[in-house]
């Protein structure tokens, strides 16, 4: 909320209500009976039963003071763009302005005089627009809308206005003007700005029961779609915010109500224990910024050891991370828990013709555009008009002085004498003017000095006739082509004051962040599993995992029931509890493999299954739902991992068979809900587990979305390849950072990547760099040999730089000379150099001046065809003279390969 608005005049208003009070007191005596006759000075109690009603009056009263604000004080005019007190500041501003910078304290008080209220609520009113850097040329210590920092006293900081405001704001040809409060001066109603002001500069302010929210768009983009609209064509804006950061204006519905916008500060990885914060959102500081980080730290959201601001001219935060923290999983953190993302609701609303009207920044744009066309019409309509009265005075005095007629008054002795003499005089060469001649035009001419009679000349006369023939043949035109002229105008506008006003925030798509996934651990989860309670606060109780106080829980039972609930200190979940953790929502990896008895004495049955919505506090039956079910075995497998177990059956009756094994790899992954597969119909003794499993889900297919910067499994973007566990991500940027990471949903990219595929073990990578310290391209190949180690793949030169990274194989370069007639050299990378380390320095490309390196279509590469061979799992178990035993029944009869140290070849 703008200081205008909260300054709101308590004394106008108690003014109000004085004046009020005092003609009520008026209507009171009215209907007050008169005092006795018998007892003068006194009344009779009886007579005081009229009850007056009061409702009626505040009514009115309310009313109008809503109007006052709403008109008056909070909500900005659509024509010019500015509020009352914003458009008596300019107007203060150009009374005063010669050129040089005045006081504020200066300007506050002169504004008074158009303004009724108090000089705080202008001069940060004129701080405001000082910061925007638009209209007002500053001088002094203006404050800093990154840091927060408040402008200096009035007394120590000057203004004046800017060549852009002088050029576009003021014309008092075409201003209409009005009394002002006291009635002392002349006011604009509203300033004729050839510009969408309102959109450039934004504004926000809260009425009685409205308010409006414009949020500030880009300089040379609103010219640019100005420009659009005059020539038909369709045009979109963008928010652009002075504090830059990061936008999603996927909904931003044109600033109309419902809208929203998030905006996000441009956070980057450091090194590995350390974040900066170079760009901050629109509507925070650096101070509020890092307040919000200390809290969410102290809440423990995040994980942070200080905070350092070095913000100056740039922003720059740099946030210490604590040792094993992920800066991934830290960004995301501080976008979900602190004010390093926001969301703005902006919500357009303007004055017009006097009333509140909500339309959208689009409308506003075309509304100021035909306005502007209209102002330029009006401009050239009066300079039109002043041309022909200075062609038409013009031709008088040639005329006059021309034919001598000033010696027709030498002989007249009264006034009227002299004008119909001169009258008269005129009329034989007046038939080429384009009007009557006017009294007013036969006085100017007696005002015409004999100095500039004697040395006036008739080719000057005539060449300035000329001149002012011209300049109307070109105003006409000009009127005749209103449209191309505006454009033109808009054109010149930026060719002007355009530099240095390119786009500060850029717009992105934005990923939702999920706080489960990305909240630190700030609490330890307990468990008492005979008596049925998990919470984090049965500290002597087993200990279960670290956790998130935001996190739910997940509970199996060992009568086959499941819930989860909201951790708690202390929550009731019931007894037996055989599995308890985190859980993870919408999760498909995470696999159960459950062994469950059906009823007490039923058959028993095995399945495997995931988890991924539920409703909380909700039991859910995994067997069939016969009373007395139980679960004879259970395991959960994060990775999807399928393990071996023995049953053992009870020796009752006939059964022959009491024990065998049974792999889980053999089910498939069904609901949870499934009955499963039958184990066995008789009664189940144990069931043990006999060989640990590995997993059996399919690798996992990721993308790589550039809009929104991020990896995901959903199918968006480009795909860069199946993922087992281990697989890894090449990535390299252009300052020559190169390393290879397990793929995490929760990644952040540099917006400099180069370099984003699957990483594959011992393929070659192909380097082409300027090195700064011999000044020459050098060409290297190398394999990675410490997949975990961040590398640097140029030298350390501040001048070296990366020039192209092929993946492939046999990558062919075509080298292109700045030589225009030198022809293009070609490079078989294989055959220029053989592959060497990581940090070696690489072949000389050549000595000649490049002007760039392009890649070709590599050669064809074909992956050797390694047949895989059968090997019996039991023989690797043996030792020598059983592998010899086995060898002997073998009816082949071919003596084993026995080499020196006592290997045996089995191939």
């Amino acid at each position: 909320m703008s200081d205008e608005n909260q300054n709101i005049n308590e004394e106008e208003f108690n003014e109000d209500l004085s004046e009020n009070s005092y003609d009520n007191q008026e209507q009171d005596d009215a209907v007050m009976p008169e005092a006795d006759a018998e007892f003068p000075g006194q009344t009779d109690s009886s007579k005081f039963e009229t009850i007056t009603k009061v409702t009626g009056m505040y009514k009115e009263w309310f009313l109008e003071y809503a109007s006052y604000v709403i008109l008056e004080r909070a909500v900005p005019s659509i024509r010019d763009g500015f509020k009352p007190v914003q458009r008596r500041i300019m107007q203060s501003m150009k009374d005063l302005d010669d050129g040089r910078y005045n006081k504020v304290a200066n300007l506050v008080g002169h504004t008074m005089q158009y303004h009724p209220h108090g000089d705080a609520s202008i001069g940060d009113a004129m701080v405001q627009l000082g910061q925007k850097d638009i209209l007002i040329d500053t001088q002094g210590n203006w404050g800093n809308i990154l840091t927060g920092d408040g402008a200096a006293a009035p007394r120590y900081i000057e203004a004046r206005l800017s060549k852009f405001a002088s050029e576009v704001v003021f014309n008092p040809k075409t201003t209409v003007w009005q009394a002002t409060y006291d009635g002392r001066r002349k006011e604009p109603v509203d300033l004729p700005v050839k510009f969408p002001l309102l959109l450039a500069q934004g504004v926000e302010g809260i009425a009685v029961g409205l308010s409006t929210k414009i949020l500030p768009h880009n300089f040379n983009e609103l010219i640019d779609a100005s420009i659009k609209y005059l020539k038909g064509k369709p045009f979109f804006l963008e928010p652009d915010f002075e504090t830059a950061g990061i936008a999603d204006i996927s909904d931003y519905r044109e600033g109309m109500r419902g809208g929203k916008v998030r905006v996000r500060a441009k956070i980057s990885q450091l090194d590995k224990n350390t974040l900066v914060i170079t760009e901050i959102p629109f509507g925070t500081n650096t101070s509020t910024l890092i307040d919000s980080i200390l809290k969410a730290n102290d809440k423990k959201k995040i994980k942070v050891n200080k905070v350092e601001d070095n913000t100056s001219a740039q922003v720059e935060i740099l946030i210490h991370l604590p040792s094993g923290v992920s800066p991934d999983k830290t960004i995301d953190a501080l976008y979900a828990f602190t004010d390093c993302e926001l969301s703005i609701s902006p919500l357009c609303c303007v004055i017009d013709d006097n009333k509140p009207v909500f339309i959208s920044v689009h409308e506003i744009l075309k509304r100021s555009t035909d306005h502007t066309v209209y102002l330029l019409k009006r401009e050239l309509e009066i300079e039109l008009e002043e041309l022909h009265e200075q062609w038409h005075f013009a031709s008088l005095e040639r005329i006059f002085i021309e034919n001598r007629i000033y010696h027709d008054i030498e002989e007249e002795e009264t006034w009227e004498g002299v004008l119909k003499a001169i009258d008269k005089g005129l009329q034989p060469h007046i038939q080429h003017l384009k009007r009557a001649v006017t009294e007013e035009d036969i006085i100017r001419l007696t005002e015409i000095r004999i100095k500039r009679i004697s040395k006036f000349d008739i080719d000057k006369a005539q060449q300035l006739i000329e001149a002012l023939e011209g300049k109307i043949a070109e105003v006409k035109h000009h009127l005749e082509n209103l449209i191309d002229f505006a454009v033109d105008y808009f054109k010149n506008l930026k060719t002007k004051y355009g530099k240095g006003r390119d786009r500060k925030t850029e717009i992105r798509l934005f990923d939702t962040i999920e706080a489960s996934k990305v909240v630190m651990q700030n609490a330890k989860l307990y468990v008492n599993r005979e008596e049925g309670f998990i919470g984090t606060g049965l500290k002597k109780d087993e200990f279960v995992t670290d956790c998130a106080d935001i996190d739910d829980i997940i509970v199996f039972r060992e009568d086959g029931k499941m819930s989860v609930s909201k951790i708690s200190d202390k929550t009731f979940v019931g007894k037996g509890i055989i599995h308890v953790a985190v859980f993870k929502k919408n999760d498909t990896r995470t696999i159960y493999n459950l062994v469950y008895r059906d009823g007490k004495t039923g058959p028993s049955y095995m399945k495997r299954f995931y988890v991924s919505g539920i409703t909380r506090d909700k039991e859910y039956d995994l067997t069939n739902g016969k009373p007395n079910s139980a679960v004879l075995y259970f395991t959960a497998n994060d990775n999807g991992e399928a393990e071996v177990i023995t049953v053992h059956l009870r020796a009752i009756g006939n059964i022959k068979k009491l024990r065998w094994d049974l792999d889980f790899a053999d089910l498939a992954i069904k609901s949870r809900t499934s009955k499963g597969n039958v184990v066995s119909k008789n009664s189940v003794k144990k069931i043990e587990l006999k060989e640990a499993g590995i997993s059996t889900l399919k690798p996992r297919k990721i993308w790589y979305d550039e809009t929104v910067m991020r990896l995901n499994v959903d199918g968006r973007g480009e795909l860069l390849g199946e993922f087992k566990p281990n697989d890894r991500l090449l990535i390299v940027n252009q300052h020559g950072n190169l390393k290879t990471v397990i793929p995490d949903l929760s990644m952040h990219f540099d917006e400099d990547m180069v370099i984003l595929e699957k990483w594959i073990p011992n393929k070659p990578l192909t380097v082409v760099y300027f090195d700064g310290e011999r000044e020459r391209y050098y060409l290297k190949r190398f394999v990675i040999e410490n997949p975990n180690k961040l590398e640097v793949i140029i030298s350390e030169h501040s001048k070296s730089q990366l020039e192209i990274v092929v993946t492939d194989y046999r990558p062919m370069l075509e080298v292109v000379f700045s030589k225009k007639d030198q022809k293009p050299l070609e490079i078989n990378a294989e055959s220029f150099i053989e592959i060497k380390g990581i940090n070696a320095l690489g072949n000389l490309v050549t000595k000649e001046k490049i002007k760039q390196i392009n890649a070709l279509e590599s050669l064809p590469y074909e992956e050797p065809n390694i047949e895989e061979l059968e090997v019996d799992e039991e023989l690797i178990e043996l030792d020598t003279d059983e592998i010899i035993e086995r060898i002997d029944d073998d009816e082949s009869g071919e003596e084993p390969n026995i080499d020196d140290t006592g290997q045996i070849s089995l191939f």
